[in-house]
C-alpha cells in the first residue's frame, strides 16, 4: 500500500515567483523576474535568489524565522545545490529530495507524512526551476544554437513555497500516493511527454485503486508537467488500459505559455506544478476536491549518452477546498 490518507494537515500559506516568459505567459502572478539573471552575474545565483525570496517571505508573514521544524525540498541541478545553498546558515533542519519534476509533490507527502504522525506540528516545502540552468545541464546550452524537436518541453523559470501544518485552514491535504519507477523503453530525452505518460497513468490508477474510488470522485485532474504532446498520451493510456476518462483534467505544463511563444509543448520543471495550483487554481475557486500528479523523468546525461533508457516517476498528492 503506497497510498496515505490525512485528517490533520493543512496548507496554511505559500509563496511564488515566476520567470520573465512566464509573466508574460497565460497566468497572472504577483512576483515576476524582469531577466533570467535577477540582478546577479551569474544564473545560479539567479535562481538561489528565487528561492530564497519564497522562503524570506513565507517566514516573515507567518513569524516562523525560529520555529521552522523542518524544511523539504529540491531543485533540477546537481546535487540539489540551489536548495542547498538557498538554506546555509539558516539553522533550519533539512530533507534534501530529488524526484525530477516530481520534487515538489514528493516534498508534499514527506511533511504530510511528517505532520499526520505528529512527529511535527508544521514544515515547509520548496522548489524552483530555471530555463538556463536546466537547459544546460540537461540538453545544450542556450548559446550553443542547437534546434529544438518539436515535441520537447521548455524548462520553466520560478520558485515555489509552501508551508504545511496541523493547524486547520480552508485547504486540505487530504491523500497522496507515492508512484513507483516505470520505464517504457524511451531513450529520447527530448520526448518527456512520452516518457513520463505511462507514469503518470499508472499511479492514477494505483491511487484509486488503493483509496477505493472512481476518477469521478476528483473536481480536476491535473498533471504536472507531460506537455501537450504527453497530455494525449496519458488520456489514451488511461483510458485504454485502465478504462478511465477524467471529468475535468488539464496539464498545468501545456496552460502555462501562449500559443505564440514558441515553448514548444509547454513547461517543464518542479516548479510548474506550485505555479499552476497557486496561481491558478486556487484563485479560481472552482474545484474542491483536486488531484495533482507531478511526473518526473529520473534520467541523467551519462544515462542517455550511454544510450540507456529513461525511467520516470509520479507521485500524487490529493486537496480539498474550501474557499
Amino acid at each position: 500500500m503506497s497510498s496515505f490518507k490525512y485528517k490533520n494537515v493543512y496548507i496554511k500559506d505559500y509563496e511564488t515567483i515566476a520567470g520573465p516568459k512566464e509573466g508574460e505567459g497565460n497566468l497572472e502572478y504577483q512576483n515576476i523576474i524582469n531577466d533570467y539573471y535577477f540582478g546577479e552575474k551569474k544564473i545560479e545565483d539567479a535562481e538561489i535568489k528565487m528561492q530564497n525570496i519564497c522562503l524570506n517571505n513565507i517566514l516573515k508573514r507567518n513569524k516562523l524565522n525560529k520555529k521552522v521544524e523542518l524544511l523539504v525540498g529540491g531543485d533540477l541541478i546537481n546535487q540539489i545545490t540551489i536548495t542547498s545553498y538557498n538554506i546555509v546558515n539558516r539553522n533550519i533542519p533539512f530533507l534534501g529530495l530529488y524526484n525530477a519534476c516530481a520534487t515538489f509533490n514528493e516534498s508534499l507527502i514527506v511533511l504530510a507524512n511528517f505532520i499526520e504522525n505528529g512527529l511535527i506540528n508544521g514544515g515547509l516545502a520548496i522548489t524552483s526551476s530555471h530555463n538556463l540552468n536546466a537547459e544546460r545541464q540537461y540538453r545544450f546550452p542556450i548559446e550553443y544554437g542547437s534546434p529544438k524537436k518539436t515535441y520537447t518541453t521548455f524548462t520553466t523559470t520560478g520558485g515555489a513555497c509552501m508551508y504545511l501544518s496541523n493547524e486547520p485552514s480552508m485547504i486540505r491535504v487530504e491523500s497522496s500516493t507515492i508512484g513507483t519507477v516505470v520505464d517504457y523503453g524511451i531513450k529520447d530525452a527530448a520526448n518527456m511527454g512520452a516518457v513520463m505518460a505511462p507514469s503518470a497513468a499508472d499511479t492514477l490508477n494505483r491511487h484509486l485503486k488503493e483509496l477505493g474510488r472512481t476518477i469521478d470522485y476528483y473536481d480536476l485532474i491535473v498533471t504536472g508537467d507531460l506537455g501537450s504532446f504527453g497530455k494525449d498520451l496519458f488520456l489514451k493510456l488511461i483510458k485504454e488500459d485502465y478504462n478511465l476518462v477524467p471529468k475535468n483534467y488539464f496539464d498545468a505544463a501545456s496552460i502555462l505559455y501562449k500559443d505564440n511563444q514558441d515553448t514548444f509543448q509547454g513547461g517543464s520543471g518542479p516548479v510548474v506544478i506550485p505555479l499552476v495550483l497557486c496561481n491558478k487554481i486556487l484563485k479560481e475557486k472552482k474545484f474542491k476536491r483536486i488531484l495533482l500528479l507531478a511526473t518526473g523523468s529520473l534520467h541523467n546525461t551519462l544515462m542517455v549518452n550511454l544510450k540507456k533508457s529513461i525511467p520516470s516517476i509520479t507521485h500524487a498528492v490529493s486537496i480539498e477546498v474550501n474557499l
